[in-house]
Order: structure tokens, then C-alpha cells, then sequence
């Protein structure tokens, strides 16, 4: 099975995931963010399964930067109108298995996923 790895090809995080995937010879696509987009449905499958507040990156200089009147009152919609506008709002990198998602970069957690 092919797997399909989200993100932006500059992030740090980024490289160590990608690192790691080679390292252990796993086949994957790379979808990049800023190349690439991200669409409503994918967006509304992972807030779905982690909830907008693991999906929205609201630690990251673009959502930093936003004015008061978009950071207020978000939700789930808001959220994912947010992203869509700017998807390096999109936390990463996700990995995409196929039946689940994770979302973030942890070795142990990836390991645990691909044994």
C-alpha cells in the first residue's frame, strides 16, 4: 500500500517525517500543501476524526498573524474556511494510512502504526 504524506516540503517537522519514512523504506506520496492545495473533503475527514483544534496550527505565524475578528469565534467551519484560504494553517504532517490518520510527527507513533 501506498501511503500519502501531507505537509509543506520546507517544514522541519516535515523532513524529519520524511527522514524517517525513507529511513525505513516505506512507499508514500508526498502532497504538498502550498504546491498542491488541500480540499474541503479532506479537511472535514480529518476534523472529523481529530477534532479542528488538532488539525487548525494555531502555534504558526500565519494564524498568528490573522486579525482579531478571524481567530474569533472559530469552529469547525470557520476553521476549515481558514485553512482552505491558507493551508500552511494545516498542522503537519499528516499521514494518511488509509483507514486513520496521524497527525504530527512522533517516531514511536509512526513505528507503532507502520509495525
Amino acid at each position: 500500500m501506498t501511503y500519502t504524506l501531507y505537509g509543506i516540503k520546507a517544514c522541519d517537522t516535515m523532513k524529519k517525517a520524511r527522514t524517517w519514512l525513507d529511513d525505513q523504506g516505506i512507499v508514500y506520496e508526498f502532497h504538498d500543501y502550498k504546491t498542491q492545495g488541500i480540499d474541503r473533503d479532506s479537511l472535514n475527514r480529518w476534523c472529523g476524526e481529530h477534532g479542528w483544534e488538532v488539525i487548525l496550527n494555531r502555534a504558526g505565524t500565519t494564524f498568528r498573524k490573522l486579525d482579531d475578528a478571524s481567530k474569533a469565534d472559530l469552529d469547525q467551519a470557520k476553521a476549515v474556511e481558514l485553512m482552505l484560504a491558507q493551508p500552511s494553517m494545516v498542522k503537519r504532517p499528516v499521514l494518511d494510512l488509509g483507514a486513520r490518520t496521524l497527525v504530527g510527527f512522533k517516531p514511536d507513533l509512526y513505528a507503532a502504526a507502520l509495525a
